[in-house]
């Protein structure tokens, strides 16, 4: 979003979105990224004080929240060596009086109701054996009014059932990622919904100014058409074809301009033009 000619792409599709709202979003987000989300004491005002991890793993999205965040995060997690691992890693970046571990399933979790301010799952409960109640149990533990992300493997869409070809696909990922089966987005979100939850966007809490929703719709459309264009042979990115190569009054040899060309090709494939 750095080049005019993203602006205008973007103020177009979005239907207005402004170059203000962009900029002050990209610098919300190196300031996090780069200083650990600012002053210690504007971290201690800003974010909240007890958040749950649900399905946590060793700890490394954990560890790096808590250090931006300056926050208490309490990961769940049913290994043992995962979480015993987990607390070695707090240990070694100082986190181990802030953060812990506790071992438990997460369709059935130790705590009171109302219990924390905030909670995140990330790429875990795709793993439960009943979404619903998964959901309804993290609501449980979460106090009123407040918010819980989740990170989800889902089929999209473009899935059918009945199609055995995307049904073998299917079972290949849950035979390798240990997934009892894999949900469709729609089921997600509606899952999300009977556990009591309101499904909200990035744009609804201030990380993304208004219209990015509408822009990475057009994006994904964008992608779908390149890909399909290709596999069909019927589009094709780069056409070129050089007759003769003059610059200021000089003819330049084949080798040049094939090592120009080289140069050129290299720097727009690494995002640099």
């Amino acid at each position: 979003m750095s080049k005019a000619g993203d602006f205008d792409l973007a103020t177009g599709l979005a239907g207005g979105i402004r170059k203000e709202d962009v900029l002050s979003t990209v610098e919300k987000y190196e300031k996090y990224h780069s200083y650990y989300g600012g002053e210690e004491k504007d971290r201690k005002d800003n974010y909240t004080d007890m958040v749950l991890d649900v399905g946590c793993g060793i700890g490394g999205p954990l560890r790096e929240i808590a250090q931006f965040s300056m926050t208490s995060i309490t990961g769940l997690n049913i290994h043992e060596y995962q979480i015993t691992r987990g607390k070695a890693l707090n240990r070694k970046v100082g986190l181990d009086k802030t953060c812990d571990f506790v071992k438990a399933d997460f369709m059935k979790m130790p705590f009171p109701d109302n219990s924390f301010d905030a909670v995140y799952a990330i790429e875990a409960t795709c793993h439960a054996p009943d979404v619903v109640a998964c959901y309804k149990e993290i609501y449980r533990v979460l106090k009123p009014g407040q918010c819980f992300a989740v990170y989800e493997w889902c089929m999209t869409d473009s899935f059918d059932p009945h199609n055995q070809e995307h049904q073998n696909i299917k079972a290949e990922i849950e035979l390798g990622n240990g997934l009892p089966d894999i949900r469709v987005t729609g089921q997600c979100l509606d899952a999300v919904k009977q556990a009591g939850f309101e499904a909200k966007g990035l744009e609804y809490i201030g990380l993304a100014p208004k219209g990015s929703q509408r822009v990475l719709h057009f994006l994904l459309k964008a992608a779908d058409g390149l890909f399909d264009g290709g596999r069909k042979v019927l589009f094709i990115q780069l056409l070129l074809a050089i007759l003769e190569f003059y610059l200021s009054g000089k003819k330049y040899s084949q080798q040049c301009i094939s090592s120009w060309l080289g140069s050129l090709m290299w720097t727009a494939s690494h995002g640099a033009v």
